[in-house]
């Protein structure tokens, strides 16, 4: 299908062809260090090149693409330093969101939460890399809409998009897949208690985990190259 077909009447096609690479990007479909041909984008998307260069402008400034002199733009590296700016943030906002949540959960929320762990647990067994980290940011999502707080809403939305990334690298990593499934059942029971120190504590380590896991295939895919 062509990009155009996706468009509607009321989105511009510079949005639209933002949308389709920065999802190509999130996903890992377009790798770190790929370039962005301008030509070769056009004729796969079906568009002129000119929403094309938008898009990248756009993509540069979230970056997601960076520009390389005598190359031109490329799909920006998983660097440590951009890891850990994300996720000190995003440590930070779901400790608040799971203290709020605690207090202020309905029961309604709690058995969303049960499911979406139940979901979780069945996505690891499609070995679906994609499939596993949407069921992980539904998982989260209950927790941050259950704080009450729609700028903190806001705000985790905003940066989820960031950090998709890095989510997805850590799953990838199967041998995480039964320390993510602990740690979403401790979640799960802190939340279900309503007990916010606990919480607070449990959702900080499980980032903290995922931080220094992606931090390890990091340094190990360096060693690789070197």
């Amino acid at each position: 299908m062509k990009t155009e077909d996706r468009a509607n009447e009321y989105l511009p096609l510079r949005d639209v062809v933002f949308n389709t690479l920065r999802e190509n990007i999130l996903t890992g479909e377009m790798k770190p260090g790929e370039r962005l041909m301008e030509i070769h984008l056009a004729n796969r998307l079906g568009v002129s090149r000119t929403p094309i260069r938008e898009a990248i402008r756009m993509l540069e400034l979230e970056g997601l693409v960076t520009m390389v002199p005598r190359k031109g733009a490329e799909v920006a590296q998983i660097s440590e330093k951009g890891l850990r700016d994300v996720l000190e943030v995003r440590q930070a906002l779901d400790a608040l969101a799971m203290e709020l949540a605690c207090e202020r959960i309905t029961e309604e929320e709690v058995r969303e939460l049960r499911k979406a762990c139940d979901a979780f647990i069945r996505m690891t067994r499609t070995q679906d890399a994609v499939r596993i980290a949407q069921a992980d940011v539904e998982l989260h999502d209950i927790i941050v809409r259950a704080s009450g707080n729609d700028r903190l809403v806001q705000m985790v939305g905003n940066l989820s998009q960031q950090m998709y990334r890095y989510r997805l690298e850590y799953i990838k990593d199967v041998s995480q897949h039964g320390r993510l499934i602990e740690e979403h059942e401790e979640i799960y029971r802190c939340v279900r208690d309503r007990d916010r120190e606990a919480g607070a504590k449990a959702i900080r380590m499980h980032i903290y985990n995922q931080e220094q896991s992606i931090l390890t295939r990091l340094q190990e895919k360096k060693r690789q190259i070197r």
